[in-house]
This record gives C-alpha cells, structure tokens and sequence, in this order.
C-alpha cells in the first residue's frame, strides 16, 4: 500500500510538472517568443523633441496631434525620471514639430505619468477636451483637460473609481464619460502571470460618465488599446495577449454588444482609426520576450498592422510597417493622416512616416 502511494505521488508529481511545462509553452506562444520580424520599411523620419517613447498618439480631423510621452510602466524599462509630457504636433504644416503643451490647474505635475490618451470634440463649439491615462506613484486615475490656446492645457478633473483600477487606454464619448480598458484584473503581477498561464480571461472594459461606472465588456487575457468607429457606432477593443481585435456596437444607455473578433497574429498595443475610411491601425510587439526582457543588442521590433473592411465577412490586413528594432523599439501606436503616418513607441522614439 505504501508503495502505491509513492507510485500516485509521484505520477501526480509528474503530471503537474507537465501540465505547469505545457502551460508555459503556452505562455511563450502567447508571448511570441520564436517570432522573427519581417522588416518592411517606410520613408520616415524621427521627431524631433520626443526622446523618451510617444506610447499613445491621436490625431483630430483637422491634424492636430496629441502625443503622451514619458511613461514609466511597470516591467518595461524608462530612461528618464523627469515627469511624462504631452505634446501637440500639427500635421498641415509644411514642417510639423511636436511642441510641449503647458498645463495649468491643480494636477501635480511632478508625478505626472501619462499612458492611453483620447480626444472628444464638442460639436455645439468645437471645444476640445483631451483625456489622459495617468499613472502617478502607479495609481491609476483618468485626468480631463480643456485645450484653450495653441499650446496650453487646462486641467479640468482627475477621475479615480474602484472599477477603474488599471487603466491602460481609453476612448472618450462625452464631455465626462468613456469607455477605459483594464489590462490586469488583480494588482499582483504575479497573480496576473498565473491568469495568463492559465489562459483565465478576467480583464474589462468599463464605461464611466458621473452617473453611471458600470462594467461594459469582460472576458480579455488583457484588454489594451481602445478605439471607435468614426460613426461613433462600435468600439474596437485589443486584447493584446489573445492576438485579436475585438468589435463590440454601442447600443442606447451606451451597452455594447459583442460583434466578432479579428486575429492579428501579434501583440496589438494602441488602436487608431482613419477618420476619412475607417480603416483600423495597430500598433504592435512582434516580439513579446524581447520587450519583457529589453536588451540594446537585440531590442524589441515594431510592426503597424492595417485592418481593411474590419466588419466584413473577410477583413483584409496588411504589413504597413516592420522593423527589427534597430530603427524603432517597441512600437506601441500608428496613427494616419492624409498620406502620413506617425509611429510611438513605449520608451524610444517616434516616427512621422510617408504612406505615398
């Protein structure tokens, strides 16, 4: 008898260690740590005054940009203390620069570490309100600003909530109210690996407006970039360990229901969207072990995946961007415009490309 329960212990011994090796086979195919980077290179030029990554970037109608810049994030690497920036580009300018943008009001500065960033426009006067992911000390809280000169923001309220407490992007649909993702549902790292390891999708969207915080969507290994359609009719949402893109349509009392899932066959970060043809742009990690573990000599690439059609039957994508990493590490965001197109980064640089 004694025997046998050796022979169970240990056969038990043996599955676990199998199961715990296939789960982290698992991981790493999560991770796509065998992936190369095919590299298919634009004609582009760094921008000049970013220096320390542009992980979210957004453009307006008429070209404004917004770029946050400075993220200290925890597990990736950052090379300045100085606090995040949010800087302002005009794309309709023969030579467009990106410019610091000043911000008054109450917020501290000091701390000041910004993430996904959105911008709603109010139609009645054309008001713009940015919103910024901010991560002081690595809380998480949602800051309002109002854009009231060329150059300075105003800061209008920080939005911290309970549901609200990992907050990576966001997308604004009112003067106070947005949808935010969450990419970790519990605040341990470690807990959130075994989630991963598990393949046990826990991660939400949640909408927020002073009336209501409720979840909206649930069910993502790690919800990331967010983004709307530009009917303002369905919502785009990154579930970047998953490799998928998912739609979700707004219905009335802002309740979103699923539509489909789109493979992208990489780490997916930030989601923008043309505003002329609605096309779908991703920035994306090819690689996700070179990011986790940064090494200068053989640093993360960037890829820019395009989505066509994204609600057809048959959704076209295409390689719009890729590079090894010696041109741009770590791509997180690609934003188009009128024949450009500008590439961020988590903590590199950025890049203002030519489509044509």
């Amino acid at each position: 008898m004694a025997a046998m329960k050796k022979v169970l212990a240990a056969a038990a011994v043996v599955a676990f260690a199998a199961f715990i090796g296939y789960k982290f086979l698992k991981l790493n195919e999560m991770m796509l740590a065998s992936r190369e980077m095919p590299v298919k290179h634009l004609n582009c030029q760094y921008l000049k005054n970013i220096e320390y990554g542009a992980e979210d970037i957004t453009i307006l109608k008429d070209g404004l940009a917004f770029l946050s810049t400075g993220l200290k994030y925890p597990g990736l690497p950052w090379f300045s203390d100085e606090p995040g920036k949010i800087y302002i580009l005009d794309l309709l300018h023969p030579k467009p620069t990106p410019v610091e943008l000043q911000i008054k009001g109450e917020l501290d500065l000091n701390s000041f570490n910004p993430h996904g960033i959105s911008v709603y426009t109010d139609e009645a006067d054309d008001s713009v309100y940015l919103f910024v992911v901010n991560h002081p000390q690595h809380k998480s809280q949602v800051e309002i600003f109002h854009l009231v000169q060329e150059d300075t923001l105003v800061h209008l309220k920080t939005i911290t909530h309970p549901l609200l407490h990992s907050v990576n992007d966001i997308v604004a649909v009112g003067k106070e109210s947005f949808y935010a993702t969450n990419d970790h549902y519990f605040s341990s790292d470690v807990v959130h690996l075994l989630t991963l390891i598990l393949d046990y999708p826990m991660c939400e969207v949640v909408y927020y407006s002073p009336e209501e915080v409720r979840v909206a969507a649930n069910g993502f290994l790690s919800a990331n970039g967010i983004n709307i359609s530009p009917d303002r009719r369905y919502i785009y949402v990154s579930d970047i360990v998953d490799h998928e893109i998912n739609v979700y349509e707004r219905q009335e009392g802002e309740q979103l229901v699923f539509v489909k899932s789109v493979a992208v066959g990489s780490l997916c970060d930030n989601i923008e969207v043309d505003h002329k043809t609605g096309d779908i742009w991703l920035g994306c990690h090819p690689n996700g072990q070179k990011l986790a573990k940064y090494d200068p000599e053989d640093p993360a690439g960037s890829e820019v995946i395009r989505i066509k059609n994204i609600l057809s039957e048959k959704p076209v994508l295409s390689l719009e961007y890729g590079d090894n990493g010696h041109v741009l590490v770590a791509s997180t965001v690609a934003a188009p415009f009128e024949g450009k197109l500008l590439i961020g980064s988590v903590f590199h640089k950025a890049l203002y490309c030519d489509l044509k």
